[in-house]
């Protein structure tokens, strides 16, 4: 059961989302996009190409092997 105060801010948010244009949007997953990598860089002390692995090597965890990824996981 979710709770009315949830349902409204999911609602808010959803009319704010539905009044950008395109290119809002982007620009918004662009910018959120680097502030969260930019708190785990800090959080756990990595430069960006550590944080990105680690970040990738999160996201296989528990996933069958692929046949069609590169070793490198691409």
């Amino acid at each position: 059961m979710r709770s009315a105060s949830i349902t409204a801010v999911n609602n808010r948010r959803g009319a704010r989302l539905a009044a950008m244009t395109p290119e809002a949007r982007v620009t918004l997953v662009v910018r959120l996009r680097e502030e969260g990598l930019a708190s785990f860089m800090a959080t756990h002390g990595l430069d960006r190409a550590a944080a990105v692995a680690r970040i990738k090597a999160t996201r296989r965890l528990g996933r069958r092997p692929s046949r069609s990824a590169d070793a490198d996981g691409h």
